[in-house]
C-alpha cells in the first residue's frame, strides 16, 4: 500500500461522492452540494488532503466564502484537521480577501494602507450630501436608487464616463452618472472604499499591474470558492483572474439555493461553469445528513418545478419522520398565537427554546409574531434587526476610531465634529466642505489650518481645537504605548462622551451600557488576535461584519429571521408563516418567470432548514401594509404531495369558529375583549402562587390592568421574574 493509499484511508468515513470531491484536486472542479450534504466537511477535508499529501503548503491555498461566520468556522475546522501550519490557509470572505490584498498594494491605485471601508450607512450619508450639491431632487431620484445603480455599474466594471457616454438624452441617467463621478471623487479624497470597490478595485489592481496578479497567481496553487451560486459578475471575474495560471479552481455550490439575485448574484455563473472552465469535473453531493425523509421529499417536489437547474435529488438515510404540518389560521394574529402556543407545548415536552426558528418572506411579518412571543414570555431575538454597530452611540465611537486611523475620512469626521457639542454648526461645516472641494483636500486638512481661510475666521479657534484633539489621539495611536482598548478609553476621557449622553439623551443608561459593551468587544478582539490586534484590523472586522455573524445557536431563545438570512443555518423545528400567493411567493414575483424561479429556490431553502419538524402556516385573511387581503394558498404548498402533509386549523374560508383541534377556551392576546378569568375562576392578584406549564411555579408580584388584559409580573422559582399577559398565560392559580 502506497503512502497516498494510506492517507486516503484517513478519509474513509466520508461517503463515496464526498471522497471523490476530496481526492479530485487537479483542474477545474464543480461540486454541486445539495442542502445538508456536508459541503463544509468536504471543503475542510479536501484542504487537509492537499496539505497532508504534500501537493501544496497551507499558505498556497485560498478558500473563499461569503460570511465571516462561515469563514471563521472553516478556519477553525481546517486548523483542527489540517496538521501543522494549517492556520496559514487563507480562509476568508471575498471582501476581506480583497481588503487584505488592497492593504498591501492599494497605493498602486492611489489609496493608503489605512483606507476606510464605508458601510451602507456611510455610503447613504455621502450620497445624500452629493445629491444636495448637485441639486438632485430626492423625489425625482432617491439616494437609494442612485446607490443601487452605482453598485450594478461597479459589478459590471463600468466607470462614470461609461455611463455619461451611454446617457445621451436620458436626464435620469445623466444625474446618476454625475452622482457616481462625484461619489468616487469623494471616496478617493477620503481615502475610502465602499463594499463594491473592494472587489472592483482588486480587479483593477490585477489588470493594471501584471506583476501583482502574477504574484497571487503563483502564490495560490489551489483556490476553492464556497456558495458559488451567490457570486456576481465581478466576483466571477476576480476568481477567473486568480485561477487562470494554475487552473486548480474548485467551486462548491447549489444552483437550487441561488437566492440573491436582488444583490447582483447571477445563477449563470454556476450553470455555465463547465463551458467557462474547459475540462471541468462535476461531482454531485446528494446525500442529506440534516433532515428527515419527509422534509426532503417535500423539498424535492417543490424544486423540481424549476427549469433553470443542473438537476439533482436529495436523499437521506435518516428516518422518515413526522408529516409536515400545514396549519390554516383565521388571521395573522391567530397565526402568531399558533406559533407561540406550539413553542410552549414543545418546551413543556422537553425541547429548548433555541430549537425553534421562525422564517418569514418579509420583515413586515415579524411584528405580530414578536408581540405574541413577548406576551407569552417566550425569549426570542430577531436576526436582521437593528445591528449593534448601527446604533447611534456606537457609530459615534467607532467614527472617532475611524478618524484616528484615517483622518481624511470626511463622512466619519463630519459625524463627530459636533458630538459632543462644540458649537460647530452645519453652516460652518458646509463652508469647510466647499473649501475642501475647491482645493482638492480633505475636511481634516482644511480645519487644521482653519485660520488661513477668511470665511472660517469666526469658527477657526473651535475647528483647530478639534483638529488638535484628533492629532493628539493619532499621536497616541502611533506611539505604540496604548492598546485599542486604552485608546478607546482615551477618547471617552477627552471627549466627555458619556456626560454628553447623560445630558442629551433620555435613554442614556442603555446607551452607556452599549458604549461599555463596545469596550468589551474590543478587549475580546485583542484577546483573540494577540499581536495582530491593530486598530486597522479591528475597524476592518467590524466594517465587514453582517448581522448573521453574531448569531449564536447556543443562546436559549427562539430565533426569528427572513428566509434569505437563514441560508446556511439549520434548526430542529422551523415555522414558515405566510404561505400564501402574494406573500410567498411575493406579488412582485408571480408574473415573471425568472423571479418566480428564485422564489421557489427560496422556498426550497426554507424547507431544508428544518431537521425534524416543519410547520407551514397560511391565513384566511391577512392585514399587511394597512390592507386586508384574502390570498389563495401558496403555489409552493400545492406542489407538496398531500400524503406528506398533516392539515390542521380551519380551512373553510367562510367559517367563523376557531381551530378544529383547539380547546374551546382560547385567548387572543391581541383581541379587545373582556378579560378572561384564570382557570380557577379567580382573578390574578399580587401574592398569588401560580403554575405555568413551561416556567413552573411562581408568585405574582404585580397585576396591572392594561386595556382589556392584565400585565402580570411573576417571580418564577426556576427562570426568575417574567412579565406575561394574563389572557395568554393560561396559568393555574395554586393559592
Amino acid at each position: 500500500m502506497t503512502i497516498l493509499d494510506e492517507l486516503k484511508l484517513q478519509f474513509s468515513s466520508l461517503n463515496e461522492m464526498q471522497q471523490q470531491a476530496v481526492f479530485q484536486t487537479e483542474g477545474p472542479v464543480l461540486i454541486l452540494a445539495g442542502a445538508g450534504s456536508g459541503k463544509t466537511t468536504v471543503l475542510v477535508n479536501r484542504i487537509a488532503f492537499i496539505i497532508k499529501s504534500g501537493l501544496a503548503q497551507p499558505w498556497q491555498i485560498l478558500a473563499i466564502t461569503f460570511t465571516n461566520k462561515a469563514a471563521g468556522e472553516l478556519k477553525e475546522r481546517i486548523e483542527a484537521v489540517g496538521g501543522e501550519g494549517a492556520e496559514e490557509v487563507w480562509a476568508a470572505t471575498f471582501h476581506s480577501t480583497c481588503a487584505r490584498i488592497l492593504r498591501r498594494y492599494g497605493d498602486r491605485l492611489g489609496f493608503s494602507s489605512h483606507f476606510t471601508i464605508y458601510d451602507t450607512d456611510d455610503s447613504r450619508r455621502l450620497m445624500k450630501e452629493i445629491m444636495k450639491q448637485l441639486n438632485i431632487d430626492e423625489k425625482f431620484l432617491s439616494h437609494k436608487t442612485v446607490l443601487n445603480e452605482i453598485s450594478k455599474y461597479k459589478d459590471k466594471m463600468q466607470e462614470p464616463k461609461d455611463i455619461q457616454t451611454a446617457a445621451s438624452y436620458d436626464s435620469r441617467l445623466k444625474y446618476i452618472a454625475q452622482a457616481y463621478d462625484l461619489y468616487q471623487q469623494r471616496l478617493m479624497t477620503s481615502d475610502a472604499m465602499d463594499f463594491d470597490d473592494l472587489i472592483s478595485n482588486t480587479i483593477k489592481l490585477f489588470e493594471q499591474n501584471p506583476d501583482v496578479l502574477e504574484y497571487y497567481q503563483r502564490r495560490f496553487k489551489y483556490i476553492m470558492v464556497d456558495e458559488y451560486q451567490d457570486t456576481n459578475k465581478s466576483q466571477y471575474r476576480l476568481i477567473s483572474l486568480l485561477s487562470k495560471a494554475r487552473g486548480n479552481l474548485c467551486v462548491v455550490g447549489d444552483d437550487d439555493q441561488s437566492i440573491y439575485r436582488f444583490r447582483g448574484a447571477t445563477i449563470e455563473n454556476i450553470l455555465s461553469f463547465e463551458n467557462e472552465f474547459k475540462g471541468s469535473v462535476v461531482i454531485r453531493l446528494e446525500q442529506n445528513y440534516r433532515s428527515t425523509g419527509t422534509i426532503l421529499d417535500a423539498a424535492n417536489n417543490v424544486i423540481k418545478n424549476n427549469l433553470e437547474r443542473k438537476g439533482k435529488t436529495l436523499w437521506t438515510q435518516n428516518p422518515k419522520g413526522e408529516r409536515i404540518t400545514l396549519h390554516t389560521a383565521s388571521s395573522e394574529r391567530e397565526e402568531a398565537m399558533f406559533i407561540a402556543r406550539t413553542i410552549l407545548d414543545g418546551v413543556a415536552e422537553g425541547r429548548s427554546f433555541s430549537d425553534f426558528a421562525i422564517l418569514y418572506r418579509m420583515n413586515a411579518q415579524s411584528n405580530t409574531i414578536e408581540q405574541a412571543l413577548s406576551r407569552s414570555g417566550i425569549p426570542h431575538r430577531v436576526i436582521g434587526g437593528h445591528r449593534f454597530y448601527d446604533r447611534e452611540e456606537i457609530k459615534d465611537m467607532t467614527s472617532y476610531l475611524q478618524v484616528i486611523n484615517n483622518p481624511h475620512d470626511d463622512i466619519r469626521l463630519r459625524r463627530i465634529i459636533n458630538k459632543p457639542k462644540r458649537a460647530i454648526g452645519e453652516a460652518t461645516m458646509i463652508k469647510v466642505a466647499e473649501i475642501a472641494s475647491g482645493v482638492g483636500e480633505s475636511i481634516y486638512s482644511v480645519i487644521k489650518h482653519a485660520s488661513d481661510y477668511p470665511t472660517l475666521a469666526r469658527a477657526a479657534a473651535k475647528l483647530e481645537a478639534f483638529a488638535r484633539l484628533i492629532d493628539g489621539l493619532i499621536e497616541a495611536a502611533l506611539s505604540g504605548d496604548y492598546s485599542i482598548a486604552e485608546l478607546y478609553n482615551l477618547i471617552l476621557e477627552h471627549t466627555d462622551y458619556k456626560q454628553y449622553l447623560m445630558a442629551e439623551k433620555d435613554d442614556y443608561e442603555q446607551r452607556i451600557e452599549n458604549i461599555d459593551e463596545l469596550s468589551s468587544n474590543i478587549i475580546k478582539f485583542q484577546e483573540d488576535y494577540g499581536d495582530e490586534a491593530t486598530l486597522g484590523a479591528f475597524l476592518e472586522e467590524i466594517s465587514l461584519m453582517t448581522d448573521i455573524d453574531n448569531y449564536d445557536a447556543q443562546t436559549e431563545s427562539v430565533v426569528m429571521m427572513t428566509l434569505h438570512s437563514a441560508k446556511g443555518l439549520e434548526f430542529p423545528v422551523v415555522f414558515i408563516p405566510g404561505m400564501e400567493d402574494g406573500v410567498f411567493p411575493s406579488m412582485a414575483t408571480i408574473m415573471e418567470a425568472g423571479e418566480l424561479n428564485e422564489e421557489r429556490r427560496l422556498a426550497y431553502v426554507g424547507i431544508t432548514r428544518a431537521k425534524e419538524k416543519l410547520y407551514l402556516i397560511k391565513t384566511r385573511e391577512r392585514m399587511l401594509f394597512g390592507s386586508t387581503t384574502h390570498n389563495r394558498e401558496s403555489r409552493f404548498v400545492t406542489e407538496i404531495p398531500s400524503s406528506l402533509l398533516e392539515k390542521t386549523g380551519n380551512e373553510n374560508i367562510y367559517a367563523n369558529h376557531r381551530y378544529e383541534h383547539q380547546p374551546k377556551q382560547q385567548f387572543d392576546p391581541f383581541a379587545k375583549k373582556k378579560p378572561v378569568a384564570a382557570p380557577s375562576g379567580n382573578k390574578y392578584s399580587p401574592g398569588n402562587t401560580v403554575y405555568h406549564k413551561v416556567f413552573g411555579t411562581g408568585m405574582v408580584l404585580t397585576a396591572s390592568p392594561m386595556g382589556n388584559d392584565t400585565m402580570l409580573e411573576i417571580a418564577f422559582d426556576k427562570v426568575g421574574t417574567k412579565t406575561l399577559m394574563a389572557n395568554f398565560a393560561k396559568m393555574e392559580i395554586i393559592k
